[in-house]
């Protein structure tokens, strides 16, 4: 039995995958104010030329520079683990396997595109990048690039996150970074919402229009925006993740996977880990291909698909995605990577089409799962990776009740060891579930009820 299958530097993938070629309908164009499709140019002052290419790109297979590759040898091809321990404890026909993304140096999936990210700006003359963070996953994956790309780098972490995650402030400011608690008092959007409420706990969406903000009015014009999650590059680039994973399972012999699960916030590890089984999908394979969201922010499951903007002073294109409103504040529940108002358009499009099947999660039954995983496995995993856990567990005692021999594959999109005070909070009884009213979902879409409304298109195949 292998309990870690690893590939050699030679075989890392030397492309990324892009989903946009195959869905079989296609997206919903982003829309300016005006409400026409934007177009490269009009994103020009947020994102270097070289990444819009990417991201309106539909060509299947995009090159990985050698450049970028370097820098992802250092922790890359991350390792594939079968949890056999976790399987015994749950007495499930079921093998568990999951990709082990936090052995990168920020300890998370993040990496994948904050490297590539960078590096393009650089290619691009870029001297500055400012960007956002919730828990500090994303700030520290872009400080750290940022750091080994010699790139100034300035981060909006979430206010609640900020004060709850102090030691991931400490390790951007240790790559270089500087990072502030937003809502901030450095730019107008920031001061906009403290004067409305100077005790809000912040929210990503706050935190974009204050990165691009930054960016966008730096008059040398070297300053770019960086982003973590949501949008068409970030996945692509995320993708290597489940490229390697199918090269490993085919290593050992595995021909089939049965159930693909990842957390998702904005998107972009699911879609990471998911994207190159969602082809297989397309071409008529049977997988089970699960996003996790918390219930307290229930993007997929409960909010409606909707032109939106990406962030809380409407600075971002239009959108069309899954969102709960751009005004939305989400309660400040522990999995701060997960407090995200919008889905990556492209898997708001995969659950359009019936090719992803989204599920909610309660917090206290996510952290069980990360105690039983840490207690099998021996990694303390971050909140936002408790709830794909928490999933996986429901799925391996699903093939226990069906007496099934299922193949279960999850990405373990980043470590714990600075989130303890969320477990700290859980094992002391602080912590309680917390379903969104529905009245506070027709509250938040309210502000958005005037907007261009997309096309709801399907294939009707799945």
């Amino acid at each position: 039995m292998s309990v870690k299958v690893f590939l050699t530097e030679d075989e890392i993938p030397r492309q990324w995958y892009n989903l946009a070629a195959d869905l079989p309908s296609p997206l919903n164009p982003p829309l300016g104010p005006d409400g026409k499709p934007v177009t490269p140019e009009m994103l020009a002052p947020v994102f270097p030329m070289n990444l819009i290419e990417q991201m309106v790109s539909t060509q299947r297979w995009i090159d990985i520079p050698e450049g970028v590759l370097e820098i992802l040898y250092l922790w890359r091809p991350s390792p594939l683990h079968r949890a056999v321990f976790l399987e015994k404890a749950l007495d499930t026909p079921a093998k568990i396997y999951y990709k082990n993304e936090s052995i990168s140096p920020p300890g998370s999936h993040k990496p994948n595109t904050a490297v590539a990210q960078a590096w393009f700006n650089k290619q691009f003359g870029i001297k500055k990048l400012t960007t956002e963070t919730g828990a500090g996953q994303w700030g520290s994956a872009l400080a750290f690039a940022c750091a080994l790309l010699g790139l100034e780098c300035k981060v909006f972490m979430v206010r609640i996150s900020f004060d709850q995650k102090p030691y991931r402030k400490l390790m951007m400011q240790t790559w270089g970074a500087n990072c502030v608690a937003s809502p901030s008092t450095e730019t107008q959007a920031g001061r906009d919402i403290l004067a409305k409420d100077p005790d809000t706990p912040g929210s990503l969406g706050i935190a974009i229009s204050e990165a691009i903000e930054q960016a966008v009015t730096d008059k040398s014009g070297t300053t770019r925006y960086s982003i973590g999650s949501a949008l068409n590059h970030v996945l692509l680039h995320q993708t290597i993740i489940g490229l390697e994973a199918k090269k490993q399972l085919e290593k050992i012999g595995e021909k089939r996977v049965d159930v693909v699960i990842g957390c998702a916030g904005g998107g972009s590890n699911f879609a990471g880990l998911s994207f190159p089984f969602v082809n297989d999908k397309i071409h008529g394979a049977e997988i089970d291909i699960i996003p996790v969201e918390p219930f307290s922010c229930p993007t997929m499951t409960r909010a409606s698909f909707v032109y939106d903007h990406g962030d809380a002073a409407k600075m971002t294109p239009l959108l069309a995605m899954h969102s709960l409103g751009h005004d939305f504040i989400p309660p400040p529940i522990h999995a701060g990577g997960l407090r995200y108002h919008g889905m990556a358009p492209l898997v708001s499009q995969g659950i359009i089409e019936g090719l992803l099947t989204p599920r909610a999660i309660h917090q206290l039954e996510s952290y069980s799962s990360a105690v039983l995983f840490a207690k099998t496995e021996g990694i303390i995993a971050a909140p936002e990776t408790s709830h794909a856990i928490a999933a996986v567990i429901q799925e391996a005692k699903k093939a226990k009740e069906e007496c099934k021999e299922k193949v279960i594959l999850f990405n373990m999109s980043g470590h714990g060891l600075m989130d303890l005070s969320g477990y700290d909070r859980y094992f002391q009884g602080e912590l309680e579930d917390y379903a969104l009213p529905e009245e506070e979902i027709h509250a938040a879409l309210e502000n958005i009820k005037d907007l261009p409304k997309p096309q709801l298109v399907k294939s009707g195949k799945w």
